[in-house]
């Protein structure tokens, strides 16, 4: 099947999923157009990529940017580029007879609602937002259904999942789907080696690069606890069903196991542009710049083990949350981005982001979903329990 020219909006394109995602796409300009830049306050960074790509529409997330990102296209000679500023104009973009897919790559709950646009829109969505899921895992799901969207996600351990299940898959054939780990840059440290960690530390992370708050997420384990919130969502799996090894080669991205014993697993070199050019262009595939896997090269074994959930119990508050359902998830991800903002502050240790967000599940009340505007109360509910149980 030949690949129509796709019409293309990046939100967060100036992050590291987005720039992984411009690179793709400069690759194949003939089948991939550019038709929305979107990125959070870095007008300058916005308006270069707009030099290069030539979108229709630019949006900046800060509405006091504005005139900002206006003056900056102006002065690059892009005046025909329409500037838009916050949240509602993602969404008004994302649901666009201009667009026809979505690169949902926003960090945290303020992607929600522009992903949740796309999805009653019916577009091909590159799904990098996890917190979409996270959050509002059912209503996203039920969204996109009664939209006719299609959902490729680019996280690489759903992205491998993806690969490895059959286009059409009976529900019964599966037994479980285990999710790989890196273990991030402390894997093996007990917990009490991990009390003076700093912001910098936490952000190197040895396998992928990626942007502070989802380096830290790695370095907690938070990262693959709301992977596998987002796995259930996606492969509609019980949380009996979904198991974490760490793997500390990052080759395999994850495994596929089936009633009748079999194992699948789709392996790759930790670069996320495999992903994109997935999403990009599933069930065709196209080159996304990455080289083939040298297993030899590559050290010549591949090693896994359990999580350490004493040293990093924050994957254990996600399965935790997710058996609760409910809310559970919403506060779970809220009070993890207060402090892991925290963390990366100076206010707070590496040791009580867990903390925090144990306590904060332990004060709020977990109630059934209602609506977006629901979870959007208790979205900010649960930030300000959070906010109050950091050190003043």
């Amino acid at each position: 099947m030949a690949l129509q020219r796709q019409r293309i909006a990046i939100f967060g394109a100036t992050g590291s999923i987005g720039q992984s995602a411009l690179d793709v796409i400069r690759r194949h300009p003939e089948k991939l157009q550019i038709a929305v830049l979107a990125a959070g306050s870095n007008v300058n960074a916005l308006a270069d990529l707009c030099a290069e790509f030539r979108p229709k529409h630019a949006i900046i997330a800060d509405v006091e940017c504005l005139d900002a990102l206006r003056d900056a296209l102006h002065d690059r000679g892009l005046s025909d580029i329409e500037a838009h500023a916050g949240d509602q104009a993602h969404c008004d973009l994302a649901e666009s007879s201009e667009v026809d897919t979505v690169v949902a790559a926003i960090v945290g709950a303020a992607g929600l609602a522009s992903t949740l646009a796309a999805a009653r829109a019916g577009k091909r969505i590159l799904l990098a937002n996890k917190e979409s899921l996270v959050v509002a895992g059912e209503l996203l799901m039920h969204a996109a259904h009664d939209g006719g969207a299609t959902i490729i996600p680019v996280d690489s351990e759903h992205n491998a999942i993806f690969q490895c299940l059959p286009s059409e898959v009976d529900a019964k054939q599966l037994q479980r789907i285990i999710l790989t780990a890196s273990g991030g840059p402390f894997r093996g440290r007990p917990r009490d080696a991990l009390k003076d960690i700093t912001p910098a530390q936490a952000v190197k992370h040895p396998k992928w690069s990626m942007g502070p708050k989802i380096s830290v997420d790695s370095a907690t384990l938070m990262n693959k606890g709301l992977e596998v919130i987002e796995a259930h969502h996606l492969f509609a799996m019980s949380p009996d069903q979904i198991d974490v090894l760490v793997h500390p080669q990052s080759l395999v991205h994850s495994f596929v196991e089936f009633v009748d014993g079999s194992t699948m697993a789709q392996l790759g070199l930790p670069d996320m542009r495999t992903a994109l050019a997935i999403g990009f262009s599933w069930p065709d595939r196209l080159t996304s710049g990455v080289g083939g896997l040298d297993l030899v090269k590559e050290g010549g074994k591949l090693e896994f083990e359990h999580p350490d959930l004493q040293a990093f119990p924050c994957l254990a508050l996600a399965f935790e949350s997710l058996r609760k359902g409910q809310t559970a998830p919403a506060i779970l991800n809220a009070a993890n981005e207060v402090a892991v903002d925290a963390f990366l502050n100076g206010n707070l240790s590496f040791l009580g982001i867990s903390d925090v967000v144990e306590q904060t599940l332990l004060k709020m009340e977990v109630s059934p979903v209602e609506s977006i505007a629901h979870l959007m109360d208790v979205d900010r509910e649960s930030r300000n329990v959070a906010v109050n149980l950091l050190p003043h």
